[in-house]
Parts: structure tokens; sequence; C-alpha cells
């Protein structure tokens, strides 16, 4: 923190391990509001996440440093908070006894204070009561900062309150309910103005269907040549021009990460077609006896793994190339490979050993959940031993994935699908899959790899196999 003519200058604080800058995704407030101590004034996108910065003064707005889009440094000037004068509007009063209090909110690693978790919160400052809440089954997920969403307004005019996180903007218009920088840029490519959707998503989010949505309902010029008969449809606009996206962000991480992995890591893969309907029909038997612990077939995959990584630990291993090392781990922290609006993450479960196959399941519905919600702490997407790749939910059959740098390998898993099968010397049709693993050749050679790969095998056909392992 500086302070600067009376008024206070909030630096952008530390947002996770290594990170050392975030991009400006969108200011939530503008120059002249007032704010409240731990208001959300900006959203801002890290290589890890996006998450909403609350500011730890309260005021009036006198400066934002940095523009949407913008890439800013950690430890730099964010936003400068004026202290209210003397015609501050009633209840105001009670903000700067709580700023000196501190704030209790903590963002990721990072403290604005040292409140106590028991301080009482202020008041909202609207005119209008709140809308009622949501039902729970509609309850718009939790962002990063521990608050939900912000719901719509009930109508529209002068007394109408204002959706939490949404502040007017100089044309007094409110901002849409978007979370994922990826809809925005959807929106941008399609022409479409996000104020005027209509989100579909908890609390009226606007979501990259709706964008979708909307694109098709825009009759571009090749489209409506396309309508007309005997005429030739051009491939693109006249004047258009080419889309050019800066690689900014997860996606810069992403790929930055893909292009080093296959920079250092001299990988093989392997595969095997395997029949997994033994494994359908153990799945569906445990869902019968607990059904109010459903078991997916990723948990079972997952467990067969940890017990392939308890034979064959070479394969739960990095490699230290500056000390010239293999370090095989302790315990396995199993990735879990997740597509997002965002771009592929991998949030990781750490000491996966040590969980039952029903712990397994549970944390896996809340991880995977978490990370398609960015709400995930960057410290859950690092750190992984063993990446489990289930690209089959693509409709595809195999794949020669790029391994998790730096870990040594990842198991890939194609979509099952009924197909012809030689089953005790009878032909017969059965739900087959395509396993494959892509190891570090440097950490072990054909022998191991080929016999993990072969156990796994042996565990999807054969779950009984499991059960002497465990």
């Amino acid at each position: 923190m500086t302070t600067v003519d009376g008024a206070q200058v909030f630096l952008l604080p530390d947002l996770g391990e290594g990170l050392s800058e975030a991009e400006i995704v969108e200011w939530r407030v503008a120059v002249g509001d007032v704010v409240t101590v731990d208001q959300s004034v900006v959203e801002v996108e890290t290589a890890k996440a996006v998450v909403d910065v609350p500011c730890p003064y309260a005021g009036r707005v006198v400066a934002l440093h940095g523009a949407a889009g913008e890439v800013r440094p950690v430890g730099q000037p964010l936003i400068t908070i004026a202290p209210l004068a003397g015609d501050e509007p009633a209840g105001h009063a009670t903000y700067r006894e709580e700023e000196r209090a501190g704030s209790g909110n903590v963002l990721i690693g990072y403290g604005t204070g040292h409140g106590g978790q028991g301080r009482r919160r202020r008041p909202r400052l609207v005119a209008a009561p709140e809308p009622a809440p949501p039902t729970p089954a509609a309850m718009p997920p939790a962002t990063p900062s521990g608050t939900r969403a912000a719901t719509p307004p009930a109508a529209p005019g002068p007394a109408a309150a204002t959706p939490a996180g949404v502040a007017d903007r100089p044309h007094g218009a409110a901002a849409p309910l978007v979370i994922s920088p990826i809809v925005r840029r959807l929106a941008r490519e399609h022409g479409l103005d996000l104020a005027t959707l209509r989100g579909t998503g908890p609390g009226g989010v606007v979501r990259r269907a709706d964008v979708e949505a909307a694109a098709t309902q825009v009759a571009t010029p090749a489209a409506r040549l396309a309508a007309v008969p005997d005429e030739p449809v051009t491939a693109a606009a006249p004047g258009a021009q080419d889309l050019v996206i800066p690689l900014t962000g997860i996606r810069k991480v992403i790929a930055d990460k893909l292009s080093r992995s296959r920079r250092e890591i001299p990988e093989v893969t392997i595969w095997v077609d395997v029949d997994a309907t033994g494994l359908l029909e153990t799945r569906a038997a445990i869902n019968a006896a607990t059904p109010d612990a459903p078991v997916s077939i990723l948990a079972l995959l997952a467990r067969i793994c940890l017990s392939g990584l308890r034979r064959y630990p070479q394969l739960n291993a990095r490699v230290d190339t500056e000390g010239q090392r293999i370090v095989q781990p302790a315990g396995v922290h199993l990735g879990i490979a997740a597509q997002t609006d965002r771009g592929l993450v991998v949030p990781v479960l750490r000491d996966a050993q040590r969980l039952t196959t029903a712990e397994l399941a549970a944390e896996l519905a809340v991880t995977t959940t978490a990370a398609r919600a960015g709400t995930l702490p960057p410290a859950r997407l690092t750190g992984g031993t063993f990446t489990l790749n289930n690209y089959g939910v693509f409709g595809v059959d195999g794949s020669t994935p790029i391994i998790n740098h730096p870990e040594a390998a990842l198991l890939g898993v194609g979509r099952i699908v009924d197909k012809p099968w030689v089953l005790d010397g009878q032909l017969a049709v059965r739900k087959v899959t395509q396993l494959s693993l892509t190891f570090d050749h440097r950490v072990c050679d054909g022998g191991v790899a080929g016999g993990f790969l072969r156990h796994v095998a042996d565990c999807v056909e054969r779950p009984a196999l499991l059960i002497a392992n465990v």
C-alpha cells in the first residue's frame, strides 16, 4: 500500500506462487464510484485462473491504473481510493471503522488485513430490497473470493438494485454478467453486444452457448449468398481481415508448457484395445449398492492407475535435468485433464493413493466442476506426478497426447463403443475402448511401460484383479 495526498493506492497483490503479472479483464467500478471494504473492484486473468480482486479500502475511486486487456505486474498500482469527504452518503461512516479494523478477505495466498472472521459485514448500499435468493439448484457458482455470482435486477428503474460486483459505467448501462473471457472474445468475433444477450447460466450469467446461439441467428454475407440458388458462395465476406488472437493468460502457459515438453522429453506412446464390458458392469453394481454415492468410470480408471503405479513406481516420476537425476515422489499426485472454456487445465488430487474409490469419485466430481468454473486456486493446478486424460469424451478412439511437463507419463482413454470382439473363441459385441500410455523414455524402458499398460488393461477387462492388488 502507498499513500498519495491522503489517497490510498492499492497495489496488485501476489495472486499465487510463481505468478508475477495479471491481465485486466474487466473493471467492476469506475472513477467517481464509492467502494466499500472488500468490494470486488476488478476481474483479472492470471496464468492459472480468472479471479475477482477485492479492495481493502473504503472511499471514492479517483484513478484506475490500467485498461481492460492490459497486463499489470504484481506490486504495481491497481486502483487509487480517496477518503470520503463530509458529504458522504448516510451509512458510509461505518466503512471507515471497518477500514481501520482491516479487511478479513483473503485472495488465494494474499490477505488484505488482520480482521477476524467474525467481523460484522457491512450493509448493502441499495435503495430497493434485494430480489429473492434463487433455489439451491439454481445457485450461481462461487467466485474465487468466496462470494457468489450476482443475480440480475428484478426490473429496470431508478430504485432497482444493481447486481453486486457490476458497477455503473459512464454511459449509465450495467455490464452484462459474464464470467469467462472466452465468452467475451467469442462475442467480439461475432460482432455481438453482450448487453443484448440473455444469459442462461446460473444467476443470469452469459455462457458460451448463449453467444453461439445468438451468432447462428445473425446472417453473414456468406450465409445470405448460400441461401440464394445458383450463385457462388465466397469463402469470406469482402474486406474480411485475419483474426489475430494474442497468446496471453492460460493459453500462453499451455503453449509454453507443451512446447517445453516436446523439446525436453523423449516420449513414446503405446496402446492397446480392451474389453471394458466388465468395468461397466462393475460400476453398475457399485452404484446399485450405493445410489447416494455414485462412482464414475473415471474414478474406477483412477483407482486402476493407482494400482498400476504402485506396481510400477518408475512412471510416477520426473526428471531433474539440472541435477541429472530421476525423482520418484512418495505419493501419487494424480492430475485429471479437464477441458474448460479457457483451455485445457489439469487439476491435481494430492496423495490420491490414500483415497478410497468412493472418495476418489467425490473428489473428481468436485474438482472438475470447480476447474470448469475457473474457481480452483493456482496451487490445485500444479504439482502433479501422473496424469489421466479421458479424451474419449470428444468422441475419439485414440490419441498420442503430450506429457504434462515435468511429469513422466500420461494414460489416455478413448471412447467406449460397441465393437465386434472375440470372447472365448466366439464373436460377440462388447464394450471396447482404447488405452494409450505416453511415457518419458528417460525414466524407463518398454518393459516397465508395457507392464503398466498391460496391468491397467487387465484390470479394465477383469476388475476382480484390482481387488487382489488393493
